[in-house]
């Protein structure tokens, strides 16, 4: 996934209110830019970070900044929670995420029954395959992990692709780690223990469990391995 336009470099100033994020420019200007990250964001948010924002001119749009990225451990961390969706779209047509290859066509946000969606439908020969992505920016002792703030919406997805799989469809979750720091995948048991124990529940019933590692630049973002999973 390329960026459209060049990125703007700056120095975050200040997250707040969860969807606005202060940065000055080098010229000294500051300027307010949307943050698409509901997450606490912890680890990311630090002050004086350097940061990268997406200009948007996008007629009717009160802000004409998105923010995309932090500097942390001396690399890129992507925070714009919008890209994965599409990084995994691209990664499964590419043949990257090898483990989903095979299938004729690709839906995005499926309407799975009343009041829930999943990201991606699958389907080919081989029926029906519905993924859930998430995006991950919190690390732990050198472990990426997720999720960084309770998520009673991530464990709900995790239900719904448990009762896809137990009514006979193949069913994922992709992992999105937008940093190159981590050299595994865990849940945050410390930060939501549910969700960690729905996660080894969906795994234990089918579920398969797919962290992908990406490679985060100001010019672009790409998928490029997969971590192991530790449990």
């Amino acid at each position: 996934m390329r960026f459209p336009s060049s990125l703007l470099h700056g120095t975050l100033v200040q997250r707040y209110k969860r969807f606005l994020a202060d940065v000055q420019l080098p010229n000294g200007t500051t300027v307010t830019a949307h943050c698409t990250n509901t997450g606490s964001m912890m680890g990311c948010k630090t002050p004086g970070s350097a940061v990268c924002i997406s200009p948007c001119d996008k007629p009717g749009r009160r802000l004409a900044y998105t923010w995309e990225m932090i500097r942390v451990n001396g690399g890129w961390v992507g925070i714009n929670t919008l890209h994965p969706n599409r990084l995994v779209a691209e990664g499964i047509a590419t043949g990257v995420v090898h483990e989903l290859r095979g299938y004729n066509s690709i839906r995005r946000e499926v309407c799975t029954r009343q009041g829930t969606r999943l990201d991606i439908c699958l389907e080919g020969p081989c029926g029906l395959c519905f993924v859930e992505v998430k995006n991950v920016t919190l690390a732990i002792d050198g472990m990426a992990a997720f999720p960084d703030a309770v998520s009673a919406r991530g464990t709900k997805h995790l239900k719904e692709l448990i009762r896809l799989k137990r009514k006979g469809h193949r069913t994922a979750v992709v992992f999105v780690i937008q940093r190159e720091d981590c050299n595994g995948f865990r849940p945050a048991d410390e930060i939501d223990p549910e969700y960690g124990r729905w996660l080894r529940r969906a795994l234990k019933a089918g579920v398969e469990l797919l962290p992908y590692q990406a490679n985060v630049t100001p010019e672009e973002i790409v998928l490029t391995t997969r971590l192991e999973s530790k449990l």
